[in-house]
């Protein structure tokens, strides 16, 4: 960024320059976590005058730094303080408006000062939303660089997952056995995503244990199904293979017991959920700062995946993405971006690679190997002479093996504050697998992405 100033000595009345700027969300939240002002007519989610309907009022002060904007970067620029500054708020921005803020030198004062008209429109009807002049000292050196740099800043805000309970929402809530939901953290995140309307949670399991955990959070689950199952987790998950086989559930959740525990009743080949497909998980995730949602998979289920389970990863992801409206663009994930006969990862790659060129998966771009770096970031694929349209745009990462999925999926969650939806494929009905870690929101995002994928395979999306 170059920032080139005008002196003192060089001004002259008549002087104009102007700047334009969109008024975004984030900067919604960055004005108001900067402030401190947490006025809700401010707050893009909230409603701030009770008619429902969120305001997304640009804060008055915010459009004034407009103006210092001006003042500080082009017209005197770097170097120029404040004396006085008066401000009339003619009108209000909203975020979605663009805007042009204008400035002009109007005389030069004693010891430096200069007065200045300031003003800021917008841009689409060309509406007066502040004027007033302004008093600086103006800069007596001459400053000219181009090594001016900002950090950057990230909005730890979850668009793409309120995009997804949005469309979510007007769906018909999921029918969803939920396996032994008897400790606060599990049966909450199912009370939590029937309040919002994803699903109805039909609960299995020890009854008295599911009752004494509602006792305990002071819920009321009179009015949801609930099975005893005192034998055992296990047996509350064959339950649950049964419900689906009667069509009486739609989905199964995980409650208050390993994943082992969950799993092998599912696998059972007469009983179980099993159609063909190997059991595989994804984590939908939910980045701050990146454009798209990211996936990742295998992270939570297939330890060392063989080529053909690789394979099925690949395709159970690319589903999903369908499902989501996402369209898919798959890294096949190694250490390099080149295929090394010692490097295990880079050779099953290739051959996924090959797989995809030859129909053998279907519905996606399937590229690799990829290294991390040139698969999620197209300066770092331009460097490595990568093209096609997955290198430095992947948005589902495939993983060696657990390990590594497991470690990905929780450094974007601990150190880049993603949330992760995590979803079960590959069997009958999407599998909720969610975590005691998991956040209010992953736990409704998980429910969301359910219930996404089960009306676009069974055709039941609205129009």
């Amino acid at each position: 960024m170059r920032l080139v100033n005008r002196t003192y000595d060089e001004l002259r009345p008549g002087e104009s320059a102007e700047l334009k700027r969109l008024v975004t969300l984030d900067d919604l939240y960055v004005f108001a976590a900067a402030s401190g002002n947490y006025n809700p007519m401010h707050l893009p989610e909230a409603d701030g005058d009770g008619d429902g309907r969120p305001e997304q009022v640009a804060p008055g002060m915010y459009v004034a730094s407009l103006i210092s904007a001006v003042l500080g970067n082009m017209l005197p620029g770097p170097g120029t303080l404040y004396r006085n500054q008066s401000l009339s708020f003619r009108d209000r921005a909203h975020a979605g408006d663009e805007l042009v803020c204008r400035v002009g030198v109007l005389e030069k004062l004693p010891q430096g000062g200069v007065r200045l008209s300031t003003e800021v429109r917008r841009v689409a009807d060309d509406a007066i939303i502040v004027t007033g002049e302004a008093e600086v000292i103006a800069p007596s050196r001459r400053f000219d660089r181009s090594d001016m740099e900002i950090p950057g800043l990230v909005v730890q805000r979850h668009r793409h997952f309120d995009a997804l309970l949005e469309r979510a929402r007007p769906l018909p809530a999921l029918p969803t056995a939920v396996v032994t939901p008897d400790d606060p953290n599990s049966l909450g995140g199912a009370l939590l995503a029937a309040r919002e309307s994803l699903i109805v949670p039909i609960l299995i399991g020890r009854e008295a244990g599911i009752r004494a955990a509602a006792e305990g959070m002071g819920e009321d689950i009179s009015g949801y199904e609930l099975i005893d199952v005192p034998g055992g987790d296990k047996l509350a998950a064959a339950m649950a293979c049964r419900l689906v086989h009667e069509g009486r559930a739609a989905a199964v959740m995980k409650g208050h017991l390993h994943t082992d525990d969950l799993l092998v009743p599912m696998l059972d080949k007469q009983t179980g959920l099993r159609i063909g497909r190997r059991f595989t998980h994804v984590f939908v995730m939910d980045i701050p700062g990146q454009p798209y949602p990211v996936m990742v998979t295998d992270a939570a289920i297939n330890i060392t995946p063989d080529l053909l389970t690789k394979a099925d990863i690949v395709q159970n992801a690319i589903d999903l993405a369908l499902s989501l409206e996402i369209e898919p663009r798959v890294g096949i994930l190694s250490a390099v971006e080149t295929v090394n006969p010692a490097i295990q990862s880079s050779l099953d790659a290739a051959a996924l690679s090959k797989m995809a060129d030859r129909g053998q998966i279907t519905g996606g771009l399937v590229d690799g190997p990829l290294a991390m770096d040139n698969a999620v970031d197209i300066g770092a694929a331009s460097t490595k002479g990568l093209k096609g349209g997955v290198a430095g745009r992947a948005n589902i990462l495939v993983v060696p093996g657990l390990d590594a999925g497991n470690m990905l999926a929780k450094q974007l969650a601990f150190i880049s504050h993603a949330e992760g939806a995590g979803l079960m494929l590959g069997a009958r009905v999407p599998v909720i697998l969610n975590s005691r870690s998991d956040s209010p929101m992953s736990r409704l995002a998980s429910c969301a992405v359910a219930a996404l994928h089960h009306a676009a395979r069974t055709g039941s999306i609205p129009a």
